[in-house]
């Protein structure tokens, strides 16, 4: 396991420790837009220092709260690493348990060479490294084995659905049930539980960095408006033919 990767791990665990008394009152304060778009809470924030003191020795961070965040001992032509430090955020506010992290690190070269999503609700930590396979496991515990797989799933995960109801009564008629938890990157880890994982809107890099890298060796249909993941190819290219007939 890397440095960084273990770096990743003991900002998760910092993070969960944090959470575990229950939220701080301030932690549910708005601030301001940040950089992806959305109005950061007081809890993204919180996660988001934790996720900088453990790893900005290992490259510039760019940040879905507040974008570049340099560290200038390092060149321009350092490791980027991409964090959305609450996965989840009005999740996580509503006290919902499905949220979690999302961390990439892109090296100099461009090539994406470590990803970990976790899900703070109940510790499940997903970890990919370059050349290496997809690893899952729990913050606090040092045994990680080969992600769970469910042999014959009875739902998949729509996120943002709420916005698609032509695309969910598609669905419907196909019989693909589905639930919309509202994490795409915590999502997007446990797409080999489920029949699939389908995101519909505009692609972010820190929604998706972390999560698309750990769907390795699955059906993945990246398009500017979508996003569709399965084991079963037949049922990716059956979602992506009901999105394009709409």
């Amino acid at each position: 396991m890397t440095d960084f990767i273990e770096a990743c791990i003991k900002a998760n665990e910092e993070i969960s420790s944090a959470l575990k008394d229950g939220f701080d009152a301030s932690w549910f304060e708005k601030t301001e837009v940040g950089a992806g778009g959305d109005v950061s809470s007081r809890l993204d924030l919180l996660a988001e220092e934790i996720f900088v003191k453990h790893l900005s020795s290992f490259g510039q961070i760019e940040s879905e709260e507040s974008g570049l965040i340099m560290n200038d001992a390092l060149g321009e032509d350092a490791s980027q690493i991409i964090i959305d430090p609450i996965d989840g955020s009005s999740n996580a506010l509503s006290l919902f348990p499905f949220y979690g992290t999302s961390v990439a690190k892109v090296n100099a070269d461009g090539i994406l060479d470590s990803a970990i999503v976790c899900n703070l609700a109940n510790g499940d930590i997903f970890l990919k490294s370059a050349g290496s396979d997809v690893l899952q496991g729990k913050l606090f515990s040092s045994i990680y084995h080969k992600p769970h797989v469910a042999p014959d799933p009875e739902i998949g995960l729509f996120e943002k659905a709420y916005a698609h109801p032509e695309l969910v009564a598609a669905l419907n008629e196909e019989k693909l049930k589905f639930r919309a938890p509202g994490a795409i990157a915590v999502s997007l880890a446990y797409a080999r539980t489920v029949n699939f994982v389908l995101f519909m809107g505009a692609f972010r890099i820190y929604d998706f960095a972390a999560g698309l890298a750990l769907c390795e060796g699955l059906e993945v249909i990246v398009e500017e408006d979508y996003v569709i993941v399965s084991k079963d190819k037949t049922i990716a290219e059956k979602i992506e033919n009901l999105i394009n007939n709409l």
